[in-house]
């Protein structure tokens, strides 16, 4: 097997990256090489040297590829990288040695507490079972904060009743717990009875499925969000179960939720991944300020 392949295969079974993510590291580690023009004969990891590697991100820059992507094939590297001196193939990472790219900040869009409000007061019909289901997707991905390929993940065994917390597996095979509010209890009550009448399901099996009684792929868990936010007034731009996870942690911190509690929910590797957040909480904090000001007290 080649050294890619073993750290594809390593990435799969221990890592347990999704398989967009697998297809994006070959990809880019794929690209990687064909740059650097590495003969059939040589082993795979004689070019990574900083030198090839600094070229590889001006190359890709001097095209028109953002900061950003080159950023992430940089990670792909790096990541790979880390393999080789852990196999023994190589003695150090040359790509901690390559400046990363400048990348302006983008700060991640959200839905305004009442756009969701206003879709949680739509009607729905409780005998419509795929109504039914889709609502509880979108429920589940905005009380929780899952990732869409977390939720596409679920099993019904990581549900606990009794404690009202999922456990959820996320990036890095980190697992989590999360709280869940009373009513999106009862919504995956209601949402499990009907689903047990139409699945002869275990606790095994995942907890939403395709029309077709499949497991959810990602694309498919887009296509609900997408569905089920159109033309819901307030919901503007991008509707995507992305934008959904950005909605609940910039709702938690604007209702005085710290931000290692918000880290802990969303799964973030670092504190510095949920800061971002506090750039769309400036209303809250005009709110807050303004109040406790002294000078802005009965016009002062």
């Amino acid at each position: 097997m080649r050294v890619i392949d073993e750290f594809i295969d390593y990435l799969k079974v221990h890592k347990r990256y999704s398989p967009r993510t697998l297809t994006l590291y070959t990809g880019y580690i794929g690209e990687f090489y064909e740059y650097a023009s590495l003969s059939e004969d040589e082993d795979e990891y004689v070019a990574l040297h900083p030198n090839t590697i600094r070229g590889f991100v001006a190359t890709g820059l001097d095209s028109g590829l953002s900061p950003r992507t080159m950023n992430l094939k940089l990670s792909a590297l790096s990541s790979y990288s880390n393999f080789l001196v852990k196999r023994g193939y190589i003695k150090a990472n040359p790509v901690k040695r390559v400046p990363r790219p400048k990348q302006s900040k983008k700060l991640p869009e959200f839905y305004t507490q009442n756009a969701v409000e206003h879709y949680f007061e739509k009607d729905s019909d409780p005998e419509d079972f795929y109504a039914l289901r889709n609502r509880t997707i979108i429920s589940t991905l905005y009380c929780t904060g899952l990732r869409r390929a977390e939720l596409a993940n679920l099993k019904i065994s990581d549900w606990d009743v009794r404690r009202a917390v999922l456990r959820v597996i996320g990036k890095g095979d980190k697992q989590r717990e999360i709280p869940l509010p009373e009513s999106l209890q009862e919504e995956l009550a209601l949402y499990l009875e009907k689903f047990r009448e139409i699945y002869p399901v275990s606790n095994d099996s995942n907890f939403f499925l395709t029309d077709s009684g499949q497991p959810f792929y990602l694309s498919f868990v887009n296509k609900i969000v997408t569905k089920e936010l159109r033309g819901v007034e307030g919901f503007t731009g991008k509707r995507s179960p992305h934008v959904l996870r950005h909605s609940i942690a910039t709702h938690l911190l604007n209702n005085g939720a710290d931000l290692n509690s918000i880290k802990e929910v969303l799964g973030h590797s670092s504190l510095a991944a949920t800061q971002v957040y506090t750039h769309n909480s400036f209303e809250q904090l005009k709110k807050v300020f303004l109040t406790a000001h002294p000078r802005a007290k009965k016009g002062g």
